[in-house]
């Protein structure tokens, strides 16, 4: 029985310095897979920094690429704005010159009252004690100056060319006069009067032109 006991506790005493190294080993291996596996070396943080040119060589291009964002930044501004002021142009120049065809009409009538005003003028004259006729020449004149204070009201203004120059936007000639007393190139006399809205002819002033006399 003690032989047996004996022999046990050399089994296990075996089994212990056997199995020591085994651990002793294992904790080496540990150390140095813990060793290789640990922390690198500062030193190989940056393996490939950027170099002092390959840093210039970046800074111009990312200058080149402001310069070239900040162009076409102010060439967008300037065609929104350009767009902005024709668009407003646009829409006042519609407010403006609306009522150009109607003005176009309304000038024709004006046309036959200030006709139908000389031929009451005519008949009205002094020799003809008719009454009626000059209360018709007189109810036509301030009607004519009523329309005429309207049309000036809303930028419609009556041509004046005579003795002025002649001016092939303004005036269309449809015969020429000799000049008496007058520059040639002038013009002499108006047939039919001329209109512009706001500074522009919506009509041409039909006109006869002074031109030197062939003897």
């Amino acid at each position: 029985m003690a032989a047996r006991s004996l022999r046990l506790l050399s089994l296990r005493g075996s089994l212990y310095f056997r199995g020591s190294p085994c651990v002793f080993s294992t904790a080496a291996q540990q150390r140095s897979t813990g060793d290789e596996c640990g922390p690198e070396d500062p030193r190989d943080e940056s393996k490939h920094p950027l170099s002092d040119p390959a840093l210039e060589h970046k800074a111009i291009k990312l200058e080149e690429q402001v310069r070239d964002l900040t162009e076409r930044y102010r060439k967008a501004l300037a065609d929104s704005e350009n767009v902005r002021r024709r668009t407003q142009k646009f829409v006042e120049d519609a407010k403006l010159f609306g009522i150009q065809s109607f003005c176009r009409d309304l000038v024709e009538v004006a046309d036959i009252l200030e006709k139908t005003a000389e031929s009451a003028a005519e008949e009205a004259e002094p020799s003809n004690p008719n009454p009626t006729l000059k209360k018709i020449y007189e109810g036509l004149s301030l009607i004519e100056a009523k329309l005429q204070s309207v049309f000036a009201k809303h930028g419609l203004q009556k041509m004046n060319p005579v003795g002025g120059k002649y001016d092939p936007y303004d005036h269309e000639i449809i015969c020429h006069v000799p000049a008496e007393g007058m520059q040639p190139g002038t013009i002499a006399l108006v047939t039919q009067d001329g209109y512009k809205l706001h500074g522009r002819t919506i009509r041409h002033a039909l006109v006869g032109v002074a031109v030197e006399s062939q003897e």
